[in-house]
């Protein structure tokens, strides 16, 4: 059982986190009118390997790099490095908030891939849930009344990659070591992104460098205060608290990028936080959900590229 002190440590440590990582997605937006994502990219997944690479070595388990799985560890990673690829310029080319709105559509579309993977068993509330959820994110887009342009999609595509990761780790997570999940997708993002630089590489400056190294830290002690709110404080408690993500992205909006989020924003991604939310409170309850596909994601930012294995 949580104590009362305990959960609400472990919402401080949340809460914290969000914002670190909602300063993490400004310092993207910020950096990304300069320079190509995948420049960000490449300097943010070297410099946050240092740090987890002293997870990884810390894990002594023999043969430790060796995934049991290889296809599907292969899978996640490329699903992990596309929804960072897809985040960071949707962060880059529309307002946080707008972002963040459609990025929140992640737990109904874990909660849609788990009854393939996992054999969940969605009943009639969650599946409601699911059916406003996706009002919510076309209010959002208003298809027809304004442009959907490539951000959008990418911001969309980035949450189904996220949600499609992390209903792997659930599927593959309890056989697979911690260090093999989390060194993969780091080594095909630095991979994949250091064949990219002479396309699109421009000197940084000293500043410039200095954030994109922040870039990758911020991820690196946000995933790790997640951690520790999710140890502190019951599931239910802690996977709500991602939502306050987006008044952060209101407010850095706001004071730094001069955004204004319209009404239809703001009433889209109500909804969808609403049926997000729902969607955690269902899983909650008991003999509603074996799986806990939403509650038992530890890491719900796969779009970090340092993500650590939620099981």
């Amino acid at each position: 059982m949580n104590s009362p002190n305990a959960t609400l440590q472990g919402l401080g440590y949340a809460f914290l986190g969000f914002a670190v990582f909602a300063t993490h997605d400004a310092l993207i937006k910020y950096l990304g009118a300069t320079y190509s994502v995948l420049q960000i990219i490449f300097f943010a997944t070297l410099f946050s390997f240092v740090p987890m690479a002293v997870t990884i070595l810390a894990d002594r388990t023999s043969d430790n790099f060796r995934p049991r799985h290889p296809w599907l560890v292969l899978l996640r990673s490329a699903l992990m490095v596309a929804s960072m690829s897809c985040a960071f310029y949707s962060f880059s080319v529309l307002p946080l908030a707008e972002v963040y709105s459609l990025l929140f559509s992640f737990p109904l579309i874990v909660t849609v891939l788990s009854i393939p993977i996992l054999g969940e068993v969605v009943r009639a509330q969650r599946w409601a849930a699911v059916g406003v959820g996706l009002i919510g994110v076309l209010i959002v887009l208003r298809p027809g009344a304004t442009e959907i342009t490539l951000g959008h999609v990418a911001a969309l595509t980035a949450a189904f990659c996220s949600a499609f990761a992390s209903v792997l780790v659930r599927k593959i997570g309890n056989e697979e070591r911690s260090a093999v999940l989390i060194l993969y997708p780091l080594l095909l993002a630095i991979i994949l992104m250091s064949l990219a630089q002479p396309a699109v590489y421009q000197p940084p400056s000293l500043t410039h460098l200095g954030m994109m190294a922040l870039v990758g830290v911020f991820s690196v002690i946000a995933q790790h205060l997640i951690i520790l709110a999710y140890r502190a404080a019951p599931a239910g408690a802690v996977a709500p608290s991602q939502y306050t993500q987006i008044i952060w992205a209101t407010i850095f909006g706001a004071v730094f990028f001069g955004e204004r989020p319209d009404a239809w924003v703001a009433v889209g991604a109500s909804i969808i936080i609403a049926s997000g939310v729902f969607v955690v409170w269902r899983e909650s309850r008991t003999n509603v959900s074996p799986n806990k596909p939403v509650l038992r994601i530890r890491s719900p930012r796969a779009d970090t590229g340092a993500s650590r294995p939620g099981k």
